[in-house]
């Protein structure tokens, strides 16, 4: 189905935009109450409402992993332009500010759309993987590494 390919190709280039720190354009294709969840409680986890909260979780996430690279391995599309669902089967990986150490992922991104606009996403990864990268990154002096989560 030719809205399948275009979902796939709209999901990679928004990972893309996450690489590449463009936070403006990775969130473009949300919806304005856009839902986030990200599993633990840390800097990165928590649940967000609305695209200027998950906005602002994008650009935490590059200030406290500069150099973060997430390669995906796996798109699939299911449902219909009304009723959406994709999994974006994902390794990140970051070197870390000690100069030593190296945050490594792999995880699952559950987007669900209407038209074409995101209006929810959830993520399952390692977050004790995360904790681990972020307790790095504070002691290194990032201490929004250590902040509570970003909730609205």
């Amino acid at each position: 189905m030719v809205y399948s390919l275009i979902v796939k190709k709209e999901i990679r280039r928004s990972f893309d935009h996450v690489n590449n720190q463009r936070w403006d354009d990775a969130a473009k294709g949300l919806t304005p109450n856009a839902y986030h969840w990200v599993a633990g409680d840390h800097a990165l986890g928590g649940e967000r409402h609305g695209k200027q909260s998950v906005k602002q979780w994008f650009e935490r996430m590059g200030r406290v992993f500069p150099k973060l690279q997430i390669d995906i391995e796996q798109v699939e599309v299911t449902g219909w332009p009304w009723n959406t669902t994709v999994f974006v089967k994902w390794r990140a990986n970051a070197s870390l500010l000690d100069g030593q150490s190296s945050y490594v992922n792999r995880g699952v991104h559950v987007f669900k759309l209407r038209w074409g606009k995101v209006y929810s996403i959830e993520e399952y990864f390692d977050s004790q993987a995360a904790e681990r990268s972020l307790a790095i990154q504070a002691r290194a002096g990032l201490d929004e590494a250590a902040a509570g989560p970003i909730v609205s």
